[in-house]
């Protein structure tokens, strides 16, 4: 399977990963401060109580790499052959302080990824973060990303304070991403305090279920509750293969029918389409630690080939043979131009 991982496009097309991480000082010392003071719940204090923490090498290898936006992070893209980041403050963002404090936290680091855009302008593009504790703040932040900043998409690091995007109070969020034509990007953060119950315990509350777990739940809400009816150009972007969603779509539309036709529920009215039709139409996903050729070509086939996009997940997942194995993909070449490289560019409109 080895082969040179090269920038450039010498395989016939460039690479873009598009679920790659950054950290500010700032931010990394709030999460301890938090976590310090007792204020945390229960996931942050498992997550960043470790990574905040921990003398491994796993750990200052990640908080190193998540501060750093010049040498250290151009060595790791040039000797995995990534040509171009889409970079995100790191999970959870803001969404776990008080609004005044999220949102210094959260301008400061729009502020340092615009400086990093700038300073490498062909190899970084940036997502905005906003506060949800906020939405008028994140209106505003939203247009400024995109005016001044120069973003290409929305990042939101899944639910606030164990509330959804669906929820009424957020919906000026959602509208403000479809009128800007901007994509949100809905990453993972551990579930909330009422949702984690003995993940911790299990060592599962984290990226190997927990995260998962939660986020499919948040994209579930958006799904089967009028969302994309709301708003039909709207475009949601969810990583690690969907989350398993493209596993389930099948049973998730039916159920979604079978709820809706019984008046069991009081959220779940009729829609204008299927499940189908919005993951086909609303929903792309990517690739972000799920370098699984089974996995990618079930996406493809779920959602269609226009809607998978390549990601790393650096530096939280920095492994040179998954950027081989999507090089080795046995799917047509156009096909794999789309995943790697040509879908972000429509997506993100870079």
């Amino acid at each position: 399977m080895t082969h040179a991982l090269n920038t450039g496009g010498d395989r016939g097309y460039l690479r873009i990963a598009t679920e790659e991480a950054f950290a500010t000082p700032a931010q990394l010392d709030a999460y301890l401060k938090l976590v310090r003071e007792g204020r945390a719940d229960k996931a942050t204090t498992s997550l960043w109580g470790f990574y905040g923490t921990s003398p491994s090498e796993r750990s200052q290898w990640i908080r190193d790499r998540l501060v750093d936006l010049d040498d250290l992070r151009l060595q790791a893209m040039d000797e995995t052959g990534i040509d171009v980041a889409i970079l995100s403050m790191t999970s959870p963002g803001g969404q776990v302080f008080e609004a005044d404090e999220a949102k210094a936290l959260v301008s400061e680091a729009n502020d340092v990824l615009k400086d990093a855009c700038e300073r490498y302008p062909t190899r970084y593009y940036g997502m905005i973060s906003i506060v949800p504790q906020d939405p008028a703040w994140s209106v505003a932040e939203i247009r400024r990303g995109k005016e001044e900043l120069g973003f290409r998409g929305v990042m939101v690091n899944s639910h606030t304070k164990g509330q959804y995007l669906d929820e009424p109070q957020f919906d000026p969020i959602l509208r403000a991403c479809a009128e800007q034509d901007l994509p949100l990007y809905i990453h993972p953060q551990s579930p909330p305090d009422g949702m984690i119950a003995g993940m911790v315990e299990a060592g599962l509350d984290g990226a190997i279920f927990g995260f998962g777990v939660e986020t499919g739940y948040h994209l579930l809400r958006l799904l089967t509750t009028g969302v994309f009816d709301r708003y039909p150009n709207l475009q949601v972007v969810v990583g690690h293969g969907g989350e398993a969603i493209p596993n389930w779509l099948f049973r998730v539309d039916y159920m979604h029918k079978a709820g809706v036709r019984s008046q069991r529920y009081e959220r779940l009215k009729p829609l204008q389409h299927d499940m189908f039709h919005y993951m086909r139409n609303n929903v792309l996903v990517t690739t972000s630690g799920m370098a699984s050729e089974p996995t990618i070509k079930l996406c493809m086939e779920q959602l269609g080939e226009d809607r998978v996009m390549y990601a790393m997940d650096y530096p939280y997942e920095y492994v040179a043979d998954e950027v081989r194995v999507h090089d080795n993909l046995a799917i047509p070449f156009a096909q794999k131009k789309k995943l790697m490289q040509t879908n972000a560019e429509r997506v993100f409109k870079l």
